[in-house]
Parts: C-alpha cells; sequence; structure tokens
C-alpha cells in the first residue's frame, strides 16, 4: 500500500511531489460547441436562494446555517457531462486529462474484475486502489471500455474548467447548485423532497446499500453509475443532482469556524475544491452527504470513478 497526502473517503489526493503538466488542448479558445439536443439545458429562476441548513449532520464539513443568498437566473446541464459528450470534446480539441498525463487513476476496490493484478492501495481507505492506465475513456483501467450515457469520471478540476471553456458554460457556485438542485420546493434535504432513501423500498438516487464498503447489495439496479440520464428528475427537470457522481463546483472548499478540531481536520485542504452531490458510494451509515446541504473538499487533481460534473450558463 501506499499512503497519498489527503487521503479522503470520497476523493484521495495526490502526492504533492507530482507536478501536473498545464492541461492544454488544440481548439480556438473562442471555439463555443454546440449541444446536440436543445432539451439538455433548462433554466433556472433567478430567487433568493437557501443555501445550507439548520439541521446539519456533518458539522465539520460547515454545513450549517441555513441562509439566503440572491441567486441570479441560468442555465443549467440536466444531466452532469456524459462520456459521450465528452469525448466530442476530445476529438474536437485533442485534450489530453490529467490523469492520462500521470499515468494512472483512483478507482474503487469492488469495480476491478476478479483476476485483477494486484493494485497498490491508500492507507486510511484501502478501497480506492491506484490504477495504471485508467482515464475516463478505459474507467477500470486499460482494456475496460466507457458507457456513452454514463457520467465521465476520471475528470480534475482543471479538465473539467477546460471542458466549460469549450463549452460556453462554466461550473457552478455552492448556490446556484443547492438553488437548481432543491428544485423550487424550497428548504429540502433532497432534491425530491425529505424522505429518506434506504436499502430495501425507497430508491430515488444511484447510493449505496448495505455495508459500506464490504456489500454492495444494489437493490438501486446500479453497483456503479447508473444512465446521467436516470431516476426521477427534481422540479426543474435536472437528473441525480445527489448520487451517482460528484460534481465539481466553480469555489474554494472554505469552512468557516473558530473550534480548534474543525480547523485541524481541515488544516491540509487549503487549496481543495468544494464538490456536491455525493456519488453511489454514500450511504447514510458512513458518508451521508447525498444530502443537498452536504460539502465535500477535493484536492483539485483528484480523479476517481465517481467525480463528474455538470455546467451552468447565462440565462
Amino acid at each position: 500500500m501506499i499512503e497519498k497526502r489527503g487521503s479522503s473517503c470520497c476523493a484521495p489526493a495526490r502526492d504533492d511531489s507530482l507536478k501536473l503538466p498545464k492541461p492544454q488542448h488544440k481548439a480556438d479558445s473562442n471555439t463555443i460547441a454546440p449541444l446536440s439536443e436543445a432539451d439538455d439545458i433548462v433554466s433556472i429562476p433567478a430567487a433568493r436562494a437557501f443555501v445550507g441548513t439548520d439541521k446539519p449532520v456533518l458539522t465539520v464539513d460547515g454545513e450549517a446555517p441555513l441562509r439566503r443568498q440572491a441567486v441570479k437566473a441560468f442555465r443549467m446541464d440536466v444531466t452532469t457531462v456524459t462520456n459521450a459528450r465528452f469525448a466530442r470534446f476530445v476529438e474536437a480539441t485533442g485534450y489530453i486529462t490529467e490523469a492520462e498525463h500521470l499515468g494512472d487513476s483512483f478507482v474503487f476496490a469492488h469495480q476491478l474484475p476478479d483476476d485483477a493484478p494486484p493494485t497498490r492501495g491508500v492507507v486510511e481507505t484501502p478501497w480506492w486502489r491506484v490504477i495504471e492506465g485508467a482515464y475516463w475513456r478505459e474507467p477500470i483501467g486499460p482494456d475496460s471500455s466507457y458507457l456513452p450515457d454514463h457520467p465521465v469520471v476520471h475528470i480534475t478540476w482543471s479538465d473539467a474548467r477546460a471542458f466549460a471553456k469549450w463549452a460556453g458554460g462554466r461550473l457552478p457556485t455552492e448556490a446556484e447548485w443547492e438553488h437548481a438542485a432543491r428544485g423550487g420546493q424550497g428548504d429540502v434535504r433532497f432534491p425530491w423532497g425529505d424522505d429518506e432513501p434506504d436499502d430495501t423500498a425507497n430508491f430515488p438516487c444511484n447510493i449505496w446499500q448495505g455495508r459500506f464498503p464490504q456489500q454492495n447489495l444494489a437493490a438501486d439496479g446500479y453497483a456503479a453509475t447508473a444512465p446521467a440520464k436516470s431516476f426521477a428528475p427534481n422540479g426543474y427537470g435536472l437528473y441525480n443532482m445527489v448520487g451517482n457522481v460528484w460534481e465539481w463546483t466553480a469555489q474554494p472548499f472554505r469552512v468557516r469556524s473558530l473550534k480548534k478540531t474543525t480547523q485541524a481536520a481541515h488544516a491540509h485542504k487549503g487549496a481543495y475544491k468544494l464538490t456536491k452531490g455525493g456519488s453511489f458510494l454514500c450511504h447514510a451509515s458512513y458518508c451521508y452527504r447525498y444530502r443537498i446541504a452536504a460539502r465535500n473538499g477535493s484536492a483539485p487533481d483528484s480523479s476517481t470513478t465517481h467525480q463528474g460534473f455538470r455546467l451552468v450558463y447565462p440565462a
């Protein structure tokens, strides 16, 4: 096993000694890529949006308090960016992701085939394995293949921003993301309301069922990612705002607290970026972060099989 600095249950960080080359692509920076379908984007109205919660679960993450923030009208991708859409970007620009530059990425251990060769793990979170050759096109490693309608993964924050520039959009702020995720319902816990998902009967999103990380019952139909357009959309027509894959936002991860324990927990996260929504690896017993107000910080060069993104655009 190896330890990589800033290891996390959600998204391990790479070692600080690794220096990534600046990602490059050859398309004209002024080129804006057209969407394939007119209904790929929906309009989100302006509002004094709810952000955070007065009923925090993971107080160390800075979930509280509930507050109101003015948000201008914007448009948002109906789904996270899919493999098919990212492939069009790569074809048009020749873009090379950071995982490709480094030659490896993080894969959840249970996604590997039974006959996989020995792999290196992450201390404290051994379910994350360092797989040489894993990247968005071969997400489980060499000779694996992606599903076109599933979220693109193994995408770092810089990769997401490069795609956004090409697509004429940007990553959302936390307030925009939460406002969109609530779907016009006000102060709710989930995009569908307040009903809790469970392991036996209520499956409104793609999260873990069973005992993490030993047993995934996949009762919701998916042991890993689900199609980007799956499960019921929220009130604004957005799919999988929680569960499935973590979504990068535009802003740094900040927790304002005077508590020494909280400061110590985040002392190494000065450069981390805020991610929202949780993923297929979340469960209430371990990582209860598929709530709208939940927050997570990820190293900007982190790339895993459960990190993706969606964009927002001017109204």
